[in-house]
């Protein structure tokens, strides 16, 4: 017999889980929108569970001069998803305004290393959550034939991109997790 287990997410949907870690498509996207959208509440709940109870000395803790910060980190997460919100949704790239609210969040660096501190976690998890909603707001209007098509003059289609915003998100959590165990 096997094991469930049902988890309320903090978008109000839920995901179930046997013991082998099934991926299920979510309600009320087409199937394979659906699983994608599964698979990033899944690798955001794990950045938040990682980051959210840590006190602002920990979320600003720079492993050394060249580091990015926790909080950093989880802007830049944002930022990516922001840019491919525009990129996948509107088939184009940041413009000159959202390029300077967001591309310092996407390159990360020196200038966000000194603009990006004495915040609460909650502050940039925040940000987070507003970007993720947005994307679940474009992604319930679209479908699977969508997910499929690369957007002319582009060189991935929309699956990857999203797939890409995934691996992205997982790879910088590792990088989270190695300062996380390196904070004094």
């Amino acid at each position: 017999m096997k094991k469930y287990l049902t988890i309320l997410l903090c978008f109000g949907f839920i995901i179930s889980i046997n013991a082998q870690r099934e991926i299920k498509s979510e309600e009320g996207f087409t199937p394979q929108i659906g699983v994608i959208v599964s698979m990033l509440n899944d690798m955001k709940n794990r950045v938040e569970n990682t980051v959210k109870n840590l006190d602002i000395e920990s979320t600003d803790f720079l492993l050394d001069e060249n580091a990015n910060s926790i909080g950093t980190l989880v802007l830049h997460l944002a930022a990516t998803e922001k840019f491919y919100q525009v990129y996948t949704f509107e088939n184009r790239e940041f413009n000159k305004e959202e390029q300077e609210e967001w591309g310092m969040r996407m390159s990360m660096g020196n200038e966000a290393r000194e603009m990006h501190k004495g915040k609460p976690i909650s502050y940039y998890l925040n940000i987070y959550d507003e970007v993720r909603q947005k994307t679940l707001e474009y992604l319930k209007g679209k479908d699977d034939v969508w997910l499929a098509q690369t957007p002319e003059g582009y060189r991935m289609n929309n699956h990857w991109s999203w797939y890409h915003v995934m691996e992205h998100q997982s790879s910088h959590l590792g990088q989270i997790l190695l300062l996380k165990k390196r904070i004094p």
